[in-house]
Parts: C-alpha cells; sequence; structure tokens
C-alpha cells in the first residue's frame, strides 16, 4: 500500500530518531501532513473576525517562509553539522531562486483567480492541478505512468472535484458550494496557467531536491531564502490595507507553525518520495477537512463526501496496491 511504496524510496531522519522504525516515521510524517492540509481552512475560518480575515495574507506567507528558513537552519546544524564541510557555491543555490519564483506566482494567481470566477468554480476546477502535476512528472522524471496509474489519478481528481462541489451542507441542508456559478474566458485562461504553474513549481523542485547530492536541510535554507526574498518584496509592493502584525491570534499563529511543518515535510516527501505521493496527501486530507468542519461548524456530510472517500480508497488500491 501507500507506505509500503515510499518506504523503499530512502532514508528520512534515522540519524535523528534511529530507534523508531523508517516505515513507522513515514506514516507519522504522512498522517501529520494530512492533519495539516484538513486543518487548514478551518482554521482560517477560525481567525477570521466578522467573517472577514483581519491580518494581511503577504505577511503571513512571509512569516512562514521565514519559519521554514530558521527551522532548516537549526536542523541543519543539528543533524547536518558534520556534512558543512561540502564545498557549497551560489551554483547550488541559484536553482532554488525559480522555485521561489513559480511559488510565489501561483499564490498570487490564486488571488487574480477570484475576479473571473465564483470561488466554488475555482475549487472545483483547481483540482486539475492533480493531472498537470502528474503529467510534468512523467515528462521531467521520466517516469511511466501505466494506464492504470492514470485511472487513479482521475479518480483522485473525481474525488476532490466531488468534495468541493457538495461534500458539505451548512445547518439549513444548502450545499457549501451552492451560489451562482459563473467563469469568464479570461478565468479558464488563467485557470490552465495556475494549473501548469502549480505543476512546474512542485515537479521543478522535486527534479532539484533529487538531483543535487546535499543534505536536504542545506538545500532547504537555499529555498526558503529565497521564498522570504521573494515574499518580503511582494508584500512591501503589495501595500496592503492592514499592518503587517495587524490582525494577528492565536489561530493566525497555529496557520504559520503548521504551514511552515507541512511545507518542510513536503521537501522531505519529493526528496525521498514523488510528488505523486503529495497529490494523495493532498486529496486525503478532505477527511480531517470535513470531521473539523462537522465538529466546529456544524456542517452536515453528504453523499458527495461519500463518494470522494470511496474514490480516494479506489485511487490507492489502483496506484500503490498489489498488481
Amino acid at each position: 500500500m501507500l507506505f509500503d511504496n515510499i518506504c523503499a524510496a530512502g532514508s528520512l531522519v534515522s540519524s535523528a530518531a534511529p530507534i523508531i522504525p523508517e516505515k513507522v516515521l513515514w506514516g507519522l510524517m504522512l498522517i501529520l501532513s494530512i492533519v495539516i492540509y484538513g486543518s487548514h481552512a478551518p482554521l482560517l475560518t477560525l481567525s477570521k473576525e466578522d467573517g472577514q480575515i483581519p491580518f494581511s495574507a503577504s505577511s503571513v506567507v512571509v512569516l512562514i517562509e521565514l519559519t521554514k528558513l530558521v527551522l532548516s537552519l537549526v536542523f541543519l546544524l543539528i543533524w547536518d553539522r558534520k556534512q558543512l564541510r561540502i564545498s557549497v557555491s551560489w551554483y547550488h543555490a541559484a536553482p532554488f531562486a525559480l522555485s521561489a519564483l513559480l511559488y510565489a506566482a501561483n499564490n498570487n494567481l490564486v488571488v487574480h483567480l477570484q475576479l473571473f470566477m465564483d470561488p466554488s468554480t475555482f475549487q472545483v476546477l483547481s483540482n486539475l492541478k492533480i493531472g498537470s502535476t502528474a503529467l510534468l512528472f512523467s515528462i521531467f522524471l521520466h517516469q511511466r505512468l501505466t494506464l492504470r496509474k492514470w485511472l487513479a489519478l482521475f479518480l483522485l481528481t473525481a474525488a476532490g472535484a466531488f468534495y468541493t462541489y457538495g461534500g458539505l451542507q451548512d445547518p439549513q441542508h444548502l450545499p457549501v458550494s451552492e451560489m451562482q456559478l459563473h467563469i469568464t474566458p479570461v478565468g479558464l485562461v488563467l485557470m490552465f496557467l495556475y494549473c501548469l504553474i502549480s505543476g512546474l513549481s512542485a515537479v521543478y523542485t522535486e527534479v532539484v531536491l533529487k538531483t543535487q547530492d546535499l543534505p536536504l536541510n542545506l538545500q532547504n535554507l537555499f529555498l526558503y531564502f529565497f521564498g522570504v526574498l521573494v515574499n518580503v518584496i511582494i508584500h512591501l509592493t503589495s501595500s496592503p490595507a492592514t499592518g503587517f502584525w495587524e490582525g494577528f491570534s492565536f489561530w493566525v499563529l497555529l496557520v504559520i507553525v503548521s504551514q511552515a511543518l507541512n511545507g518542510l515535510i513536503m521537501s522531505v516527501v519529493m526528496k525521498h518520495s514523488t510528488n505523486i505521493t503529495r497529490l494523495f496527501v493532498i486529496s486525503c486530507s478532505i477527511t480531517v477537512n470535513a470531521v473539523l468542519s462537522v465538529f466546529l461548524f456544524s456542517l452536515h456530510l453528504t453523499a458527495f463526501f461519500f463518494l470522494s472517500v470511496l474514490l480516494i480508497g479506489l485511487a490507492v488500491n489502483l496506484y500503490y496496491g498489489v498488481k
């Protein structure tokens, strides 16, 4: 199954926790990532005041990148200090500048897309990035995906679309996504660009991480240095209406810490497994999102949710199951 396949990809942090079996480490790490992905939207909802987000989104992104940078430096000094003698130059760091630019471009596209389509249409169509990521993964990493695996990824895309469209209901039994659906031709072009850049940023970063013979924590240091730099520039040029620290709360702090931790986990996944594993983690997170939405906001599960869970289960079995 899923954990058995990715455990064969390589060593994770066995030097940091030698008494914990690698398979258990992978399992705990992926479960934690699923929980973080699934709790992201509920945490943002809890941080709202009078239905509005009271903080600057760009300042939160800067702090997330800065937290990842600091943690990478700490981990590098703790676990990889002996490898710091490796000769490192800007030749090794430069490729990560493009990663940071691609991620920043994708984050900004999300904002602009809302001008050309309603949020529900965006959420449903954004699941197409599963296909774009898989296609680019197959091309750039020379991984030939069988028809069985492509079918699994199609089911994964369908599961996300069904859940987004109507997996939850509000207390009045109206689908959360029910509103006037619309999308413009410009919106379609931007959505195509969004899915392309989303897949390209993930796959390109995976290629760089795997082709460099450097400690992952050092690579993360390069990646998040450029991430902080790019996002600070975006923050300074965007002229946010709110101050840098305005509107911060415990929930916002939890978002920053959890997203930073998840970013580090995804670096491990891309270094030692694949972006396909990341896609399955993101898809599985809808179960956590649904449970939290039910308990925190009294939303109701619909048949679309159970259909999505069924499709994800079938997708996991098709992609990772015994042939």
